[in-house]
């Protein structure tokens, strides 16, 4: 049974693209297990502009129409009738209505990540449009699915809020550790908050990072937060950012790699006040490096948060609860050894996010969708 992966784009992660990360993530541990797994990517260009990657990559040409898929991908399915489950990542994406529509026409059987599309929150976000959207075509896509695979919570909950009865499977997907060593160079009289991710406030809450932030560092004045990545919202973060009266607000723009990694390894915590999520990659990267987090309830992390205490879990992105996010973790910073707090969150990554045991749960996710 092959396995493939269809997502927008070219499963690049060196982009500000949580879903092309997770799916290149994904794909690289199924491989090095020896599964025959590939990635299919719809997008405008087809030039092979990404770093060396273990798995295959097919790349087919976007339509001028969005409901249209190239001939040159519908052939490519049609070769693959009776021999594969097809992944498709992302949700509200009118190419996957018509490729689903192929899909079940070839008797391929398919399941749907929606990476946080379907939570309350996603769905506020050009309501009307989607509400409209859901009803003529992404619910034929959703009865279709063998399966809706689900990466937190809130996505579940969502699901049930659009149609009940769409058969589901809650499953994170998994983090492997960095290989490289990373320490913090900086005095430790600074307390460095952090946030690393696309600067987009109506998905990433950045006004109440930035105001939250603000009414902490008021009886704070060596605190520090580094906004690290871009995205259609930066004037308006550099804006909110200039006008912080305490504490220093550093817009450092796109980091990938090492560097982004080697700049995560100076912060004391890292903020993810998301209004929705399916589960972010950064949170992950930051535990990984020992670094606790404060998070919001819909970026599904709060649960693993709470059991491996390591950070604070909010209700929602609200200024006055982020910074109240903040002071706990900062007592934990002058009461806990930095050490401890570390093992924590590498205890957190390498328990609910280790690869080789969830690689189990997508098998048997894959086979339930293959011969459903």
């Amino acid at each position: 049974m092959k396995v493939i992966h269809l997502i927008l784009g070219k499963a690049n992660p060196e982009r500000m693209n949580g879903v092309n990360k997770v799916v290149h993530a994904l794909a690289t541990q199924q491989c090095r297990a020896g599964w025959n797994a590939e990635v299919w990517g719809i997008t405008q260009d087809v030039v092979e502009n990404y770093p060396p990657r273990d798995f295959t990559t097919r790349l087919f040409r976007a339509c001028r129409n969005p409901f249209q898929v190239h001939p040159e991908l519908v052939s490519a399915l049609t070769q693959m009738a009776g021999q594969a489950v097809v992944h498709l990542h992302g949700g509200f994406i009118p190419a996957y209505y018509s490729a689903a529509k192929k899909l079940t026409e070839l008797g391929i059987h398919y399941v749907v990540t929606p990476h946080g599309s379907y939570s309350a929150q996603a769905m506020r976000k050009n309501g009307l449009v989607k509400q409209l959207y859901l009803r003529l075509c992404e619910r034929h896509l959703l009865q279709g699915a063998a399966l809706v695979h689900c990466l937190g919570q809130s996505e579940v909950t969502g699901l049930r809020g659009l149609r009940a009865g769409l058969p589901t499977c809650l499953l994170p997907y998994g983090f492997e550790m960095p290989l490289m060593e990373v320490c913090r160079t900086e005095p430790r009289g600074i307390f460095r908050v952090g946030f690393c991710g696309r600067l987009d406030e109506k998905h990433k809450g950045l006004s109440c990072l930035i105001a939250g932030f603000a009414e902490f560092a008021q009886h704070m004045p060596s605190a520090e937060l580094w906004i690290i990545g871009d995205g259609p919202d930066r004037e308006k973060v550099e804006r909110w950012a200039a006008a912080v009266p305490a504490g220093k607000v550093k817009v450092l723009g796109s980091r990938f790699g090492n560097e982004k990694m080697g700049l995560l390894a100076q912060l004391d915590v890292f903020a993810h006040p998301s209004h929705y999520e399916g589960l972010p990659t950064a949170v992950l990267e930051a535990a990984s490096l020992g670094i606790p987090c404060v998070v919001t309830e819909a970026t599904n992390m709060g649960s693993y948060i709470r059991h491996f205490e390591c950070g604070q879990v909010v209700e929602e992105a609200q200024p006055s609860q982020l910074a109240a996010g903040l002071r706990q973790v900062y007592q934990q910073w002058i009461n806990t050894p930095r050490q401890q707090l570390s093992q924590r969150c590498h205890a957190m990554v390498t328990t609910a996010f280790y690869w080789p045991t969830l690689l189990q749960e997508y098998q048997r996710m894959y086979r339930r969708a293959y011969y459903a």
